[in-house]
């Protein structure tokens, strides 16, 4: 009796599903660069293999990242309405009565992703980059936090303390020393460091590989509330975590 036959492979769509795979070791989004790396692919061929995914909804590509689309989250299971992460941050700032805002470190730049403002509270003005301000916001503080002491350093070296306010530490060794200090687990905390006038809190995200935080700011007329604020913002990202429930998507 001859031998079966072995079945014809598509070469392409392997390449497509490692791909995917690759993305969903990613659930906070990942680079061109990071997703052919972890498939084991050509830079060239990940490029032509995304341009596709993107065009059928099976990745999508936000601020250079690559997420899991619409029809990659429709395969195994239903997607209820609304349970990505704007209708959830829009839950939240609405519930804590604080702006919000959820933000990602990826190629040793910060992005954020997502801001929303609170019922009776708007974001925070972008007075200087985000990315470059890591030192003076609650943000930027939570996820070098999460970063070794090595990468810290090198972030710091790239985009040096500067100051906002009178309230901003701009020594590099102190910044460093406060970071160092950080509690794993527990939110960072910044008054007037950024922005005259606003408070902020930061809460590490330690589900994924990408360092990751969701943060809201209030006006300093309610600094009073700042800690239980974020404490309750803790808890409830624990909660929605643990259900599997928040897919950084958009």
């Amino acid at each position: 009796m001859p031998p079966a036959a072995s079945p014809t492979l598509i070469g392409s769509v392997q390449r497509a599903l490692r791909l995917l795979e690759a993305a969903a070791d990613h659930p906070h989004g990942a680079t061109a660069k990071q997703l052919a790396r972890r498939a084991q692919l050509p830079l060239s061929t990940t490029y032509h293999l995304l341009r596709t995914l993107v065009h059928e909804n099976y990745l999508r590509r936000d601020r250079g990242l690559y997420v899991p689309g619409d029809a990659t989250l429709n395969l195994g299971r239903p997607v209820p309405p609304g349970s990505g992460p704007s209708h959830w941050l829009a839950d939240v700032a609405r519930d804590l009565d604080a702006a919000v805002y959820y933000a990602l470190y990826v190629d040793g730049e910060i992005r954020l992703t997502h801001a929303m403002d609170g019922p009776s509270h708007p974001k925070v003005e972008e007075g200087a980059s985000f990315g470059t301000s890591a030192h003076a916001h609650a943000i930027g503080q939570c996820l070098l936090a999460q970063l070794d002491e090595a990468s810290r350093r090198e972030h710091l070296d790239r985009h040096p303390p500067f100051p906002l306010t009178r309230n901003t530490v701009t020594e590099p060794e102190t910044v460093l020393s406060r970071l160092a200090r950080t509690r794993r687990g527990e939110p960072a905390l910044e008054t007037e460091e950024y922005a005259m006038g606003a408070v902020c809190a930061a809460v590490p995200i330690t589900i994924g590989a990408v360092p990751s935080t969701i943060a809201l700011s209030l006006p300093l007329t309610e600094s009073h509330r700042l800690h239980s604020t974020a404490q309750q913002l803790k808890a409830r990202s624990e909660r929605t975590l643990t259900s599997h429930a928040f897919t950084v998507t958009g």
